[in-house]
């Protein structure tokens, strides 16, 4: 019970999906098992980049540079993957790009100080810059990536098919989600990274190496966000387009805001909005409402307002989250 009262809004709006979902599976099952097939697989790279900035902010470290971690992931896995035929060196390249991404992100923000909005906007220009330039079309993936059976646990109406049934990158989603969240709030990996971000003069008298912390969480999150770019051209679609990212890096950040950056919290928000996408689309398709599908492509980010201005004043986010420490200084 103590759990459930800590999170009340992730618990709320878990079982207003739920409770939708059956509505909607009770009414028609093929609609309902379609609806939240669409609502994950919108979720899935929004709930990774959503831990890339609880990671990066929880430490102290803000991360406008989720866009470009997640396009730079997206591009370097299909095109390895394209070159070398291997789906699994395509995501494994995708991973290390974004840690790559993610080590130039702390480092210039953690031992250089540059300003980390900043940092971030410049990885999103090179990003876009170096996709752009490299960009060849035409190539394609001979192989798709295969599809994961989870016994017992993909038996379950409605929801067992979706979440327990499905790609390795997806079916990973899950376990990091729930290993971030255990490991933020039960280990002490998670209180030093806390302290990290809450109060790093006080965790540094307390022997706790900030700028370590700083650099090792900013850059394992960024393979985060690689991971995320490689389920947009590996396993969502096996293709790779100029800015196929969309916007989903920003998107995700209001994801984090509203999650009160806590990675479960942050898991529910994303399946609230690909949930919202879904109905838009069932509602269009099914001559229920009439909506030029510009609207709907727009709607997550209209939510995305919404939810900004809803949250203004109720979330506070880490106490140093864009401040950079200078050991010795208090701050």
């Amino acid at each position: 019970m103590a759990w459930f009262s800590r999170n009340r809004s992730v618990t709320l709006t878990a079982v207003a999906i739920i409770v939708a979902a059956y509505v909607f599976y009770a009414i028609n099952q093929r609609v309902a098992v379609s609806m939240i097939d669409f609502a994950w697989s919108f979720a899935v790279p929004l709930v990774l980049a959503a831990c890339v900035g609880v990671m990066g902010e929880r430490s102290g470290v803000i991360n406008i540079g989720i866009e470009g971690q997640m396009l730079v992931g997206a591009f370097s896995g299909f095109f390895t993957a394209a070159a070398t035929q291997s789906l699994w060196a395509g995501v494994i390249a995708g991973v290390l790009s974004g840690m790559l991404m993610g080590a130039f992100l702390a480092w210039t923000t953690v031992k250089w100080q540059m300003d980390q909005i900043i940092a971030g906007v410049v990885i999103n220009i090179i990003a876009t810059g170096l996709t752009s330039f490299y960009y060849k079309s035409g190539q394609s993936l001979t192989h798709v990536m295969p599809n994961i059976d989870i016994p017992l646990l993909s038996k379950i109406p409605l929801i067992g098919p979706v979440f327990f049934e499905g790609g390795p990158i997806a079916l990973t989603t899950l376990v990091i989600v729930a290993i971030l969240h255990f490991a933020l709030f039960r280990t002490r990996w998670g209180l030093r990274t806390r302290a990290v971000g809450e109060y790093p003069s006080a965790a540094d008298t307390a022997g706790i190496n900030v700028i370590a912390m700083r650099l090792l969480n900013v850059t394992i999150a960024g393979g985060l966000a690689g991971l995320a770019g490689a389920y947009l051209s590996m396993e969502a679609t096996p293709t790779f387009e100029r800015g196929m990212t969309a916007g989903r890096g920003f998107l995700a950040l209001a994801i984090m805001i509203f999650g009160a950056w806590r990675p479960l919290r942050a898991f529910a928000a994303a399946l609230f909005f690909g949930f919202t996408s879904a109905l838009a689309s069932q509602l269009q398709a099914s001559n229920i409402v009439s909506l030029p599908q510009q609207f709907i492509n727009l709607l997550p980010y209209v939510l995305t307002l919404v939810v900004l201005a809803a949250a203004a004043g109720r979330v506070r986010p880490p106490a140093a989250a864009g401040q950079p420490f200078v050991k010795g200084e208090g701050s």
